[in-house]
């Protein structure tokens, strides 16, 4: 997507400095700064602190650090290290574990002198691979938002409520759940779109960021207000990104989806999921039980990190003294309270059929 008429990826590979690029995401909105990724270590801590974020992105990003790990010894020893650290940053999002599988399975029967080069390709493919998928996943969910806008009065907005950023800036572009936002708008449909904040690192900065950028109109409020909105009909759909589902359909996203899903539930909103099929974990049944949650450190709570009335971006803290903090990053949503499942296949329902429907090479192996 484009920054200041400018096309950006969120990730991409110099091929002078043979570093990675990436957007430094811990420093926006406020700030666009782009950050080299050089050392094994520099794409560990990249993804722990957040600097890189988003299951598709994520696993991008782990795919180009196994290609620099290679590079630099590309001996068994060093294969399997580089995977269980890369593996180990972020225990929920499968997308992690998909890609780095992906590569040392390419990579293993190969001998150590092909490793780097076949490490670095694939890496690209794989990149490349996420924006073609979400680019697809677009032109599905722009065919909802055709259908409601046909629906309303001509010129009103279709009005979209977003939780966390499920953007480019969440994938190597285009992003999930607005891919279909972005090919609407572009298409000529009027959206509006409110943006949940998402505490407690509040991601949707991060989405109003993107969609200003895109000139797309919305409106950023708190995560309490969704349900709000729905009761007054002032939401047309919901629709999410997620980092983990399970075959049966059940959603592992962001802190506070569920509590989205329950709301539009209850208000007959239609509540989507965008999701690139590298993201279904086919090993797992029950989401509420069986996906690790990741507890985060307790700083994300009691601080906040904004712009001061000088200009600076500066962090300050909004709890007392010695209050103990509990962080629980996602939570899981159940396959009952979503509508459809978007794919860069087409629309299923959130149910272990419906997935199988459109993935039936997945559901058999």
């Amino acid at each position: 997507m484009k920054v200041k008429g400018i096309h950006y990826r969120s990730l991409w590979w110099d091929r002078t400095a043979q570093v990675l690029c990436i957007i430094d995401q811990r420093a926006l909105p406020h700030v666009f700064r782009v950050q080299p990724v050089a050392t094994l270590d520099d794409f560990v801590q990249a993804i722990c602190q957040m600097r890189v974020r988003g299951a598709p992105l994520i696993g991008a990003t782990a795919a180009y650090g196994l290609a620099l790990a290679m590079r630099l010894d590309s001996s068994n020893e060093a294969l399997e290290r580089a995977h269980t650290m890369l593996n180990e940053t972020r225990p929920t999002a499968v997308n992690l574990r998909w890609a780095l599988e992906r590569c040392r399975s390419a990579l293993q029967p190969l001998p150590p002198g092909g490793r780097a080069a076949a490490a670095l390709n694939l890496a690209h493919e794989i990149a490349d691979e996420d924006v073609a998928i979400n680019r697809r996943i677009g032109e599905h969910g722009a065919a909802l938002i055709r259908d409601i806008a046909s629906r309303k009065p001509p010129g009103m907005p279709v009005n979209l409520l977003t939780h966390c950023n499920a953007g480019w800036l969440a994938t190597v572009d285009w992003g999930t759940a607005t891919s279909p936002i972005y090919q609407a708008h572009d298409a000529g449909v009027p959206v509006h779109v409110w943006v949940d904040e998402t505490r407690p690192r509040n991601q949707g900065a991060l989405t109003a960021w993107e969609l200003g950028s895109h000139g797309i109109p919305h409106t950023y409020v708190a995560d309490n207000a969704g349900g709000h909105l729905m009761q007054h009909g002032q939401v047309d759909m919901v629709i999410t990104g997620t980092d983990r589902t399970t075959r049966t359909g059940d959603v592992c996203n962001k802190i506070g989806t569920y509590l989205k899903a329950l709301a539009a539930h209850d208000n007959g909103v239609p509540f989507f999921v965008a999701l690139p099929s590298p993201t279904i974990d086919w090993t797992m049944g029950d989401g509420v039980g069986g996906i690790e949650i990741e507890e985060r450190g307790g700083e994300e709570v009691t601080h906040v990190q904004g712009r001061a009335g000088d200009g600076a971006v500066a962090t300050v803290q909004v709890t007392p003294d010695g209050t103990t903090v509990a962080n629980p990053a996602f939570d899981v949503t159940p396959g009952r309270l979503v509508t459809g499942l978007i794919t860069e296949r087409g629309i299923c329902a959130a149910t272990e059929a419906g997935l199988a429907a459109l993935f039936p090479e997945r559901a058999a192996a």
